[in-house]
Formats: C-alpha cells, structure tokens, sequence
C-alpha cells in the first residue's frame, strides 16, 4: 500500500524546510508512474521521488539514481518545459489527506504541483496560476483542462487549499497509529525520508520479482505448447517417411525387372528374391512416369527414410530435452521456489548452445539486451550510442542515426563514432555534450593521453567517404570541443550503461 496520512506528514514535516527556495534544476521520468526532481538547495542537490503508482503512491528523497528510458516520456517533457529552473516557495500536506502540494515560480509565473497518493486513483498533475489542470502523469483527458479537483470531491466545490490553510472538504480518514519516526541528526538528516525509500525498494523489488515471475511463466506456456506442437509435427514426418522403408528393395526388384516395364503401366508383378520364400510381389508404378522415372522415385523415397532417421529423429529428442527442462522450470515458479536468476542458466544445457524452443520462452524483458552498440544515458537522461568496431561505426552513422541528430568523433584519431539522439530541432544540453565528448575520447587512441579535442556536428553534414575502409567519413559545418576525462562524469556513465 501506498503512504498513509500520517506516513505523509512525517516526511514532508521533515523535508519541506530543506527544499524550500530551492530549485529544479533537472527532472526524468523513470518509469510510466514514477518522477524524480533534482532540487539544488543551498550547499547540496536532493532528488525528490514522487510516484503515482497504485500499490506504492509515495513521495522520499532518492539516495541512488533511478535508469531512465532512452526517451523522455510525454509529461516528463511537458513538465521540463513548463517548470525546469522553476523555484520552490512551499511543500506542504493538504491537511488530513494523501495529497501533497507543491508551490513553484516558474519563467511562466506561479504554479502547482499536485501529487495525490489516494490509492488506485494516485496521479501527478501540473496545474497553472489559476488551478487549472496542464497535464497529469496518467494522462487523465477527462481532468486537463478543467478547474482542479481532488479526488472524490463533488464538482463545483473549491479545490483544495494551500499548505498551512484549513481544506476544503472535511474526507474520512481511518484512524491510523502513528510511526515512532527517528530524529534527524548529523550522519541522517533525513531519516523518514531514508526508512521510506528503504521499505518501498523491498516492495518494489517484491513486485518486480512478481511481475517477472508472471511474464516467465507466460513465455514458458507458450514456448512448451509451441515446441509440444513441433514435436507432434516432426513425429508425423518421421512417420510418413517410415512408410519409404522397404523402397530400396523395391527399387532394386524394379531394376532387375527394368526392362519389362512398359511406360503407363500402374503396377508390375516380380518375384522378390529378398525373401527366402520368393513369393510374388505387386509393385505400384507412377504411370505417367517412364520406367526409369518410377525406378528413381522408388530409390528417392528411400532416401528420405534414411534422412529423416538421421535429422528428425535427433531433433525430436533434442526439442523433448529442452521441453522437459522447461516443464521443470514452469513447476519451479508453481512451487514458489523460481528466482529471477535462474534465467540466465535454466534450461540451457551445458555445453550445448540453446534451442530455439529455450530462445522463443526468454522475452526481451527478461534476456539481457546485448544489441549493438554500446548505450549509456546522459546526465539530462539523453540516449548515447557507441559503436564498438569499423563495422558498428559504419552502421550507428549511416544506418541508425537520424538527420538532426548529435555526431562525435575525437578528432584526428582512430576511435568510435558516437551518437546522441535528439530531437528534431533540438539542441544538445550543455552536459549532454560533455557526456558524449567524454565517450568519444575514452574509445578512442586518446585515451592513453586523458585529453583531447572532439569535434561534433549534425548526422546530416557526416558523408561516407567513397572508396574508403568503413567508418571513414567526412564532416562538414563541425565544431570542436577539447576537455580532460573526468573520473566522476565517467563512473556516472559507466551506472548508465
């Protein structure tokens, strides 16, 4: 469950006097019900966490930072838009709910910052000078543009008021008992802040734990019903080539009798010498085929017995190994005994490559993406992509990369093409750029030295030299930037990777 009343009024009692007057210098969304604003408060930046999601609506200062998406989703943007660099005049608790407000000055005048932790109906929303509703985290159509209203308040009643100032509507609380919270001292000075973050990271990791445990057990029926179906389907063709086992001497009793065959005949009588017994033999012909024809027929047929006693018999048990191996993990996770790290060893054979029955039951979510390039974030949560040989940078440049967006290559020696995506229009942050520089220098010759220049330019004035080994281009309209590797903005994007 998500914060009480009182969970709510312990950490903003204890955070609203260190965020005040400070200011947003940076925000990412890093998942679809999840924001994080990185506040500079005098002598030092905390990332505020505000989550909308259902089970664990909260707000707490974030100690670790969270992996964002390679893009920023949409309130994510609309929200650097309208209230990046904005100040904080006040955070406080509407009193006697689960809705938090947050007082912003922003270049477009005052705003708020609702966060509503009520449950299956939390949400973030961004309101204007006048309360109305700009935007909400889950897109809630039937809110954005109208007059804010708390949850389950009757329309036409005044929303809720300001931190400090008696609420507009009077709700039902259940009678909580109250968390004996720590003092905040020297070492902790924001100790509710750090017990919540703690307990919620269980419960998230718990929940992760789950969801992945669904979604394997989903990949693991499916890809035990396929690879059941093909076995069913390879089991039909070992038996329909089994009907060509005795062809061979059929052949052989046809080519001792070759030359009595008439063209059209449907069937022809021998006398089958392979058994002892001699007995008479009725041999069906093709009659449209010539002698010869029905000769070869009878000898190509048998040749399919032998090839599928030597393929589909293999690949049979090899489909049965994995679908047991499967079958194994599937009860693993109905007995409750599955872990997430399992996937990585089970059901793959050792010393032997996986199947495509094991491949088809790891979805991408679960299987570590390796893909091309190497990926890292920037510090403005921009995608950086990196290529790893003459052949990557060939293909991240000339392939991958759009028109408008960054390129970076350090200049003058032999090293990686390097790729910010951007949007179009868009100009690169200021750290983004340093971010990118950093990694064009690292996998390059330069790194030996620790400096050195980058030039950069728009993907679109990069050409491929003609006739020249891949990854060789040619740039037009570039600029230059020189800078030192820095441990510090390195170990951030060795985090992102």
């Amino acid at each position: 469950m998500g914060l009480t009343v009182s969970d709510i009024a312990a950490v903003i009692g204890e955070l609203a006097p260190a965020l005040a007057g400070g200011w947003i210098q940076k925000i990412h969304q890093p998942t679809p019900e999840t924001v994080t604003l990185e506040i500079r408060t005098p002598g030092r930046t905390l990332s505020l966490l505000l989550c909308a999601h259902p089970e664990t609506a909260r707000l707490h200062l974030a100690r670790k930072p969270m992996p964002n998406p390679p893009a920023p989703p949409h309130f994510c943007q609309f929200l650097r838009a309208h209230i990046q660099g904005a100040r904080i005049d006040g955070i406080g608790q509407v009193a006697g709910d689960r809705i938090v407000r947050m007082r912003l000055t922003a270049r477009e005048g005052p705003h708020t910052l609702i966060a509503e932790f009520t449950g299956r109906h939390a949400d973030l929303l961004l309101l204007d000078e006048g309360e109305q509703v700009l935007a909400t985290i889950h897109d809630a159509r039937d809110r954005v543009g109208r007059p804010y209203q708390p949850p389950g308040q009757p329309p036409g009643q005044p929303p809720g008021q300001p931190p400090g100032q008696p609420p507009a509507r009077q709700p039902h609380v259940a009678r909580e008992t109250a968390e004996p919270w720590p003092a905040p001292d020297g070492d902790r000075p924001f100790p509710v802040s750090e017990l919540l973050e703690d307990r919620y990271r269980q419960r998230e990791v718990d929940s992760s734990t789950d969801r992945l445990r669904q979604a394997r057990l989903t990949g693991l029926r499916k890809a035990i019903k396929k690879a059941a179906r093909r076995v069913e389907a390879l089991r039909e063709d070992l038996d329909k080539a089994n009907r060509y086992r005795d062809y061979a001497r059929y052949g052989e009793l046809l080519k001792a009798n070759l030359r009595t065959i008439k063209k059209g005949q449907e069937r022809i009588t021998v006398v089958d010498y392979f058994d002892p017994a001699q007995p008479e033999l009725v041999i069906p012909l093709d009659p449209s085929k010539s002698p010869q024809g029905n000769l070869d027929d009878y000898f190509k047929k048998h040749r399919k017995f032998l090839a599928a006693g030597q393929e589909i018999t293999p690949r049979i048990e090899e489909i049965e190994h994995d679908l047991a191996a499967l079958r194994k993990e599937q009860q693993t996770i109905q007995d409750g005994t599955w872990q997430p790290a399992e996937l990585e060893s089970a059901p793959a054979r050792k010393g032997r490559p996986r199947s495509r029955a094991q491949s088809s039951a790891l979805s991408p979510q679960h299987s570590p993406r390796r893909g091309p390039f190497r990926r890292f974030i920037s510090a403005d949560g921009l995608p950086i992509y990196v290529g790893r040989n003459a052949k990557e940078n060939e293909a991240l440049t000339h392939k991958f990369a759009h028109s408008d967006d960054l390129w970076l290559h350090a200049q003058g020696m032999p090293g990686s093409h390097v790729v910010v995506r951007l949007e179009k229009g868009a100009n690169p942050p200021p750290e983004t750029l340093k971010d990118a520089a950093t990694l064009a220098l690292l996998y390059s010759d330069c790194k030996k030295s620790g400096k050195g220049d980058v030039i950069y330019a728009r993907r679109k004035h990069v050409r491929k030299a003609k006739g020249r080994p891949p990854g060789t281009v040619t740039v037009t309209q570039e600029k230059a930037i020189f800078l030192q590797l820095d441990r510090a903005r390195l170990d951030r994007l060795k985090e992102s990777r």
